[in-house]
């Protein structure tokens, strides 16, 4: 048996973010995560400088590629603007790997299957045990699943279905285009130019909506990419598209079970207005081990519900 006072399972931000706190404060821990990284993860890649902020770097020093947006290109039911902003976009891909480089972090290569209570805190999978049992692997993080199971499930209404694809492309418009509440979706479609000749589009809206008027997230996908090719923007591409669920921002989340955490998506943290989550992710991750270390509650009051005041600049 392997015994840790914390145990981490999921390597991405947030789980790499409360690692690294919990080091920068002396406290060891173990990280478990099913992938070896780099690996591939699409995602639109927002970061606003309060992400840079909470790792106590800047994207001056960020050593891949990512790309600063001043402005968006705003379509709102066919109503279109120019929405000022300050604004950075990386690659999953590579940030999440540089996270764990910054923290001199080395995740365990395990998918975990099996959590149980003991009298000093949990087993997983009959080979690791620990005091505090940290979930930040996502929306279908283990630790979630357990922790469900003792308590009500995250709402249906809250739930957001996705389709996206991050490619390779000789990128012809620079610009971050975002399209709200066109055909009838009940969200928003993006495309994301990135560092690097990248592109990154998709599309994500609520599920009890779409199902409650027979639409569907594929339906709303071919949409876009019919979009994308008739406005030149994307023109040709054999898509790959990954789809997947995550939840919005309750009111009160779950966040704590004892002493069983959930971070970023495995708690539902993603903001309401744009589905944003890798800073409540990483923020999630710093609260945490704080409350760890300082012996606290664990509380997320201070995590936004909004990103838009952020990324307008409103926000200090």
């Amino acid at each position: 048996m392997i015994n840790t006072k914390i145990l981490i399972i999921g390597a991405g931000p947030a789980g790499a973010a409360c690692a690294g706190h919990l080091q920068q404060q002396g406290v060891d821990c173990l990280v478990l995560d099913k992938h070896t990284f780099p690996r591939p993860k699409p995602c639109a890649g927002w970061t606003t400088p309060e992400v840079w902020q909470l790792l106590q770097t800047s994207p001056q020093e960020y050593p891949y590629g990512l790309t600063h947006f001043s402005s968006f290109q705003v379509s709102v039911k066919g109503i279109r603007f120019r929405l000022k902003t300050n604004q950075y976009a990386i690659r999953r891909y590579e940030f999440d790997a540089w996270l764990l480089e910054k923290y001199q972090i080395q995740p365990v290569t395990h998918t975990v299957r099996r959590i149980e209570r003991c009298k000093d805190g949990f087993i997983v999978d009959d080979t690791y045990s620990c005091q505090y049992l940290i979930g930040a692997g996502g929306t279908n993080c283990p630790v979630r699943r357990f922790i469900d199971a003792e308590r009500e499930q995250l709402g249906h209404k809250k739930q957001i279905l996705a389709m996206e694809d991050e490619f390779e492309y000789p990128v012809v418009d620079h610009h971050c285009h975002l399209w709200f509440f066109e055909n009838r979706l009940p969200g928003y479609s993006w495309y994301v130019p990135k560092a690097n000749g990248y592109v990154n589009v998709g599309v994500g809206g609520s599920a009890a909506r779409m199902s409650d008027r027979g639409d569907s997230i594929k339906r709303q996908w071919r949409h876009l990419i019919d979009s994308l090719a008739a406005s030149g923007l994307v023109i040709g591409h054999d898509y790959q598209p990954r789809g997947y669920a995550y939840y919005l921002r309750e009111k009160s989340p779950a966040i704590r079970q004892g002493n069983a955490f959930l971070l970023g998506d495995s708690a539902g943290l993603a903001t309401n207005d744009m589905g944003e989550g890798i800073g409540p992710a990483i923020q999630s991750g710093i609260l945490a081990a704080s409350a760890i270390v300082e012996n606290k509650p664990y509380t997320i009051r201070s995590i936004p519900r909004f990103s838009l005041p952020s990324l307008l600049g409103l926000r200090k």
